[in-house]
Order: structure tokens, then sequence, then C-alpha cells
């Protein structure tokens, strides 16, 4: 089928793609909880909430990374809604609203 001049070539292309994964699509859920905790400096929010189905979640208190301007306005005690994406392990707050 292929010549042997073209066969080390072919393997050797093929053994490259296979050590490149497509990367994982991310997930995305939606919850309602309270802020526990808020860490501006480092972009974190500790969230006491419900079970998020979308991500696997169960009723938890977790640290989310965020955006820091998503912050403003919040802080321990509030009650939320707020909607999370996981890439690679990382959970990440994309949206807030009380």
């Amino acid at each position: 089928m292929f010549s042997p001049s073209v066969r080390p070539a072919l393997a050797a292309a093929l053994a490259v793609m296979t050590c490149y994964s497509i990367p994982a699509q991310a997930q995305e859920g939606s919850g309602s909880g309270e802020i526990r905790r808020i860490d501006a400096d480092a972009g974190k929010i500790t969230i006491k909430h419900g079970p998020i189905s979308e991500l696997d979640l169960p009723a938890i208190t977790l640290v989310y990374q965020v955006d820091k301007t998503l912050l403003t306005g919040f802080q321990p005690g509030d009650k939320i809604k707020f909607t999370a994406r996981r890439v690679d392990g990382q959970y990440v707050v994309i949206q807030l609203s009380k």
C-alpha cells in the first residue's frame, strides 16, 4: 500500500498525532448558594451550594476561581445564583448574581 520509503515517515507522523489529545470540552452548570469567603486579590470565591448535576458536584462548599470584576458588590453571606465552568479540573465562576 505505502512504499517502504514512506512507511517510517507515516509511522512517525502517527506517533506524534497520538501524543496530542484534543482538549476536554468545558462543562458548565448553574447553581445557587451562599458566599462564604471572597479573596479578590487571588481571584477566588468560596461558595456553599446545592448539587450541580452538570458538573457532577454534590452539595458542597467549594473554592472557585473568578474574574475579580465579577466580585464588585458582593460580600460573604450574600445569597447568590451563579454559573460555573470546569476546564481541565478547574472550576471557574463565569456569571454571578444576587
